[in-house]
Formats: structure tokens, C-alpha cells, sequence
């Protein structure tokens, strides 16, 4: 039996109003693969990773995780959408690191990271202290758990978030723009615990326009457009000779 792939969709639609803004997106990615969604604003790839985690609904389509429906139960050909306290199950299963760092202000860095596994998973708070403070160091900040964000650059604020969504131990991560907040110089370090994470296997669907990563990370890239796949490929291919128009029109505004 071949594995199934850790994320499926198949023709996802999402409408909001007569607003289309994902039209018919079909595409796999792998256990421990890492997918780079590029293409210009408002062309869908953020709310595409919103579905992936359910925080929207498909109009029309269906998205797998690990083989499992998103968000819905499906009878006799029909989806029935599922209650939220069953599709919030499915979510503690899937870290998201959103671009801006949503962490709690009045938390410290270590009090932010117990906070999921302790309310949600029911882990005693001393084995979820112990694991946070080892996810600290893994993304560089030990030094920091009793820091609150405001005194946290950006760039630490997004490893903390980082460290935060890890601390649920998801088999799936989604990034949506992780490093657009960033001053320039901060970037290579979020950058840097993603490259880490990617190396160690963890499964990855990444917005981004740092192409940079997508060339050195990622083993597929794909191409957004109008709420369309434009291009997909592995991405050295695409982004030193992309196929279609469009992103060539894109990709010599971002390189």
C-alpha cells in the first residue's frame, strides 16, 4: 500500500461572496517534503494554507491531512461539515506560524509555548516547561523564556512562535509569510530554524518571497496566480527557467 501524502487537495474552491479567490487547486505534497507557495498578493496562497488548517472552509473541493478529510465528515457522497470542537482535534495536529507573531503579550516566552500543551493536549506543566524550554533552545532563545515580547525583537518573537506551534508536536507545519513582517537583517534567523526543521524531516507548506529558501529548501515549488496554479516544479527549474509568461512577469520582480 503506498503511503498516503500528508496534504491532498483536490480542485479546493474558495469563494468569498462572489469574490473567487481559489479556483479549482489541486496538489500533494509528501511526508517530509517542504512546498513553496510563491506568486503575488491576492492570489490566494495564504487563504489556500488557511484551509489546509480549516481557519476557512472550502466552497468546493476536498483537502486531506494524513489521509484524513479537513473539516468535514463525508456520507453518502455528501460533506457534512464537521462540529468545532472535532475539527479543532483535527488542527491541534497541524502548526501554523502566521506572519505576524500572535503571540500572548502579557506571556513570557516559555509561558506562551506551555500554554497549547497544557490547556489543549492536558500536558502536566513540568514535562511541558521541560520540552519548552528545550524547543527555546533548538530555536536559539534559552536565554530568553522569561523575556515577554515586547522585549523580543521580531525576529525572536517569530522563533518563539515557531518554537510555540512545535511544542504541539504537529506532523505538518504552514508558514504564511513568516519573515514579511521582519526587519531585513532578522530574516536569516527565522529562515535559519526553518532550514533546520525542513533537514530533520518536518513537513512543510511555506508562503514566502524568499526565494533564496524556496531554491535551497524546498522540493517543490509552486507557482499562484488569480487563485490558480500558474507553475509547478522543482525550484531551481522554475525559478531559473520558468515555463509560462506569468511567472517570468513575477519572478523578475522578486529575484
Amino acid at each position: 500500500m503506498t503511503e498516503s501524502p500528508m496534504v491532498r487537495a483536490e480542485a479546493v474552491c474558495k469563494d468569498f461572496g462572489a469574490l473567487k479567490v481559489l479556483k479549482g487547486v489541486t496538489l500533494e505534497v509528501s511526508k517530509g517534503q517542504v512546498l513553496v507557495l510563491v506568486g503575488p498578493s491576492g492570489s490566494g496562497k495564504s487563504t489556500f494554507l488557511r484551509c489546509i488548517n480549516h481557519l476557512e472552509e472550502v466552497t468546493a473541493g476536498r483537502l486531506f491531512v494524513d489521509g484524513q478529510l479537513v473539516g468535514y465528515r463525508e456520507r453518502g457522497g455528501k460533506l457534512h461539515e464537521l462540529p468545532p470542537r472535532e475539527a479543532a482535534k483535527q488542527r491541534r495536529d497541524v502548526g501554523m506560524v502566521f506572519q505576524h507573531f500572535n503571540l500572548f503579550p502579557h506571556r513570557t516566552a516559555l509561558q506562551n509555548i506551555i500554554e497549547a500543551p497544557i490547556q489543549v493536549k492536558k500536558v502536566k506543566k513540568d514535562v511541558a516547561t521541560a520540552r519548552a524550554k528545550d524547543l527555546l533552545d533548538q530555536v536559539g532563545l534559552s536565554a530568553k523564556a522569561n523575556a515577554y515580547p515586547a522585549q523580543l525583537s521580531g525576529g525572536q518573537q517569530q522563533r518563539v512562535a515557531i518554537a510555540r506551534a512545535l511544542a504541539m508536536n504537529p506532523k505538518l507545519m504552514l508558514f504564511d509569510e513568516p519573515t514579511s513582517a521582519l526587519d531585513p537583517e532578522l530574516v536569516g534567523e527565522v529562515l535559519a530554524v526553518m532550514k533546520k526543521l525542513a533537514a530533520e524531516g518536518m513537513t512543510m507548506v511555506v508562503v514566502t518571497h524568499e526565494m533564496g529558501f524556496a531554491r535551497e529548501v524546498a522540493d517543490q515549488l509552486v507557482f499562484m496566480d488569480g487563485g490558480v496554479i500558474v507553475e509547478r516544479g522543482a525550484p531551481r527549474e522554475v525559478l531559473s527557467n520558468p515555463q509560462h509568461e506569468r511567472t517570468k512577469a513575477f519572478l523578475s520582480k522578486v529575484m
